[in-house]
């Protein structure tokens, strides 16, 4: 005869489970990095827009730097960018150059989960600066050929 097992759960442990919950989502939420008045958060769950830029696949080795740009309108709010090479033992960081400030780099788990990807969103009270912002994907620990893709939102 099997033995059954019950769990009582007090009123105490589930206020502790609640707040580590709670404790622990306020954590991915954290900025990363901040300079000169941005924001730089993981981008958590996405939630594409309608339209994107186009996405831009490449590939990369091991100290090899690839460039991107995009223009900012003025009354932008955010930008996100996302890099997805997908295979961990590999090491590719990003450094984000707005017109007034370099923010960075970024590493796989500078957004919260080492998962072959980096995705932040940066922001700055009143918008962030119009202009053009420059992407470098760094191949910091390659082996052999990365493949990888890369938009900004």
């Amino acid at each position: 005869m099997a033995d059954r097992y019950t769990m009582n759960v007090s009123g105490t442990s589930m206020a502790i489970l609640i707040c580590a919950l709670v404790l622990i989502s306020g954590v991915s939420a954290e900025n990363v990095d901040t300079n000169h008045g941005y924001s730089v958060t993981p981008a958590g769950n996405l939630n594409l827009p309608p339209v994107m830029l186009p996405m831009a696949a490449g590939t990369i080795s091991q100290g090899e730097t690839d460039w991107y740009s995009v223009v900012v309108p003025s009354g932008t709010a955010s930008i996100t960018a996302d890099l997805n090479w997908g295979y961990v033992p590999d090491s590719l960081t990003l450094t984000i150059l707005a017109p007034d400030a370099t923010l960075g780099p970024f590493y796989d788990i500078s957004d919260g989960t080492t998962n072959g990807r980096i995705t932040l969103m940066v922001s700055q009270n009143g918008g962030i600066t119009p202009g053009t912002w420059r992407f470098k994907v760094y191949g910091e620990t390659v082996l052999g050929i990365q493949s990888y893709n890369f938009v900004t939102y």
